[in-house]
């Protein structure tokens, strides 16, 4: 299930020079005992990359050889995901333009790496705001909402304060808005440009009980991953890629939890169930499961002859609202 890779991105990589710093990244995605989990390497919170050499035939080839290096871990799904070349990156030499090709992969939990030089990580430890399974989170409630409107009122002018207020006002759901699963990204910048995260502080001037808690990445890696969370919160309402994620049988309980995790938010359960049938995206495989702590419940596969007889299925996430 490759992606075709672009001509723009294979143009952006075939700069060359003392200036350009190409590097591949992978934002790896497994969903471990309920929680949408992240491989990083190293001590510091950092996702599987290296640079993009002559000896790798694509993209993709360099990138799955990078992570496999560093994890020990190969990659199946892959997708390009956005390419980040902004002057200014956090992370970036002053003299040398750092481009970076980003990559979104999935995996099942039992194919995740084992290794003394990889762990697996909840995305929702670096944004604990995201996860509204049980209700708008504490540390969004107690401490995002009154700093992010505290920087709002702090502007310098009454329209650049109307401006702050409605963009948090739409990114958080407030003032009778609905709260959107899918505008993961804009809700970091908000919060990066308040200047809330430690990746913020660089030229600035925050101290550490100024900011929200949170573990950071280094340079501007959880940007890339909140690129990647928004992705895959979409994509998984029109196209079946939450079964990559999932072992080959699985309960209806069992897939309902996983596009929770990933979707930070609850699914009616009925509407869900009744989606998943009408679009016939699973089929039975005659087994039950005795794991549930109730009575058995049928195991499930995911039905493959979907992606032939219609190009646009997922699962349309009916999640539950308030």
């Amino acid at each position: 299930m490759d992606d075709q890779e672009t001509g723009a991105s294979k143009d952006r990589a075939a700069v060359t020079g003392d200036e350009v710093k190409v590097d591949l990244i992978a934002f790896v995605v497994a969903v471990n005992d309920g929680e949408p989990c992240v491989l990083t390497i190293g001590q510091a919170d950092t996702l599987p990359s290296g640079p993009f050499a002559l000896e790798h035939r694509s993209l993709q080839s360099g990138l799955r050889g990078w992570v496999e290096q560093q994890t020990g871990h190969p990659l199946g799904y892959i997708e390009q995901l956005y390419t980040f070349a902004d002057r200014d990156r956090v992370g970036a030499e002053r003299r040398q333009r750092a481009i970076s090709i980003s990559y979104l992969a999935l995996t099942r939990k039992e194919q995740a790496a084992s290794s003394p030089n990889c762990g697996w990580r909840s995305w929702y430890e670096y944004f604990p705001w995201e996860d509204h399974r049980s209700g708008a989170p504490p540390v969004e409630l107690n401490v995002l909402r009154p700093r992010l409107i505290e920087w709002a009122d702090g502007a310098g002018d009454a329209a650049t304060r109307r401006e702050r207020r409605q963009r948090t006002a739409t990114a958080f759901g407030l003032d009778g808005r609905h709260w959107n699963e899918e505008l993961t990204l804009q809700r970091y910048e908000l919060i990066y440009e308040a200047g809330l995260v430690q990746e913020a502080g660089s030229g600035r001037d925050t101290t550490r009980a100024s900011l929200v808690p949170s573990k950071s990445m280094v340079a501007d890696h959880r940007r890339i991953v909140a690129t990647g969370i928004a992705r895959l919160r979409s994509k998984i309402k029109y196209r079946p890629v939450v079964f990559e994620l999932m072992p080959q049988s699985f309960t209806l309980l069992q897939l309902q939890r996983t596009v929770e995790a990933l979707a930070g938010r609850l699914i009616n359960k009925p509407n869900f169930r009744r989606l998943i049938e009408q679009q016939e995206l699973v089929e039975e495989t005659g087994e039950t499961s005795v794991d549930t702590g109730g009575r058995p419940a049928r195991l499930y596969r995911f039905r493959h002859a979907v992606l032939d007889e219609t190009p646009i299925v997922g699962t349309k996430l009916p999640v539950a609202r308030g």
